[in-house]
């Protein structure tokens, strides 16, 4: 960034903008890269005009990522989660995402956003109590913002709606395990791969599949075959008895004196 000719625009840059400063830094980019070549620092054979195409490639695709608003029919919103899980994958989070019905399908809005390590978990804790690992919490958050999404309802209180994502959605899903199979994940973790059970099974049939089918399918062909979860213990305790040497200082009295230096 060049702070000397940079300018700043309120409300984001337009289109033609933001071309015009892809072109500008296309040509600075190649013409740096051509200079070092002049100079023989650079090993022979390197192209330029190439390195500078890519990393404008990679940009606008990126920005793509970012920035597209997607339209897809009622019954396939597990696209929601296709669309998060590629801004997951680049590095990015979802700070608010909003869905309208229009008169051609459903169109989705979402808003990434960089967050610091740690965010899950933390907001998580917060909005429900349930304190998990950082990419469970990471899985369950995006749930409970497609809840929200999808109730339309994203001017309530976000605590709200957390409390009724957990008892209408995550708790149900909890007690539907049976007894004997419980001690195999725990909750979240159930949860966590329910969720995922459902994404691949909406993604291959190419339509959203009810929770209460995911559900059956996951229990009888996933979880049932899983080990219990190993229980973390210390290793096996044994009697210790330590010497103590006992002097004593005088006949007359009636008991032994411990000695604490000679204790081992």
């Amino acid at each position: 960034m060049d702070a000397e000719t940079g300018e700043l625009h309120e409300g984001g840059l337009t289109a033609g903008q933001r071309e015009h400063d892809l072109q500008v830094a296309h040509t600075n980019i190649a013409g740096e890269i051509l200079d070092l070549a002049a100079g023989g620092r650079l090993e022979g054979g390197v192209d330029a005009v190439a390195i500078a195409d890519g990393i404008v490639s990679a940009y606008r695709s990126l920005w793509a990522a970012l920035t597209d608003t997607e339209s897809f029919a009622a019954n396939e919103s597990w696209r929601i989660t296709q669309r998060v899980q590629r801004l997951n994958a680049l590095g990015f989070d979802i700070d608010e995402m909003s869905i309208t019905t229009a008169p051609d399908g459903t169109r989705v809005s979402i808003q990434p956003k960089v967050v610091d390590a740690g965010h899950h978990q933390r907001r998580l804790l917060r909005l429900t109590g349930l304190d998990v690992e950082e990419n469970q919490a990471r899985r369950l958050l995006n749930d409970l913002d497609e809840y929200r999404a999808r109730a339309e309802r994203g001017d309530e209180d976000e605590e709200m709606l957390a409390h009724e994502w957990v008892t209408r959605v995550f708790e149900p899903i909890v007690r539907a395990i049976p007894f004997e199979l419980r001690a195999k994940l725990e909750p979240a973790e159930v949860f966590h791969q329910v969720l995922e059970h459902r994404w691949y099974m909406s993604q291959a049939r190419g339509v959203s599949i009810p929770l209460a089918e995911v559900l059956t399918g996951y229990i009888e062909d996933v979880l049932r075959h899983r080990r219990d979860e190993a229980t973390v213990m210390g290793p096996a305790t044994e009697t210790m008895t330590l010497p103590i040497a006992v002097s004593a200082t005088s006949d007359d009295e009636d008991e032994d004196e411990v000695d604490w230096r000679d204790l081992v």
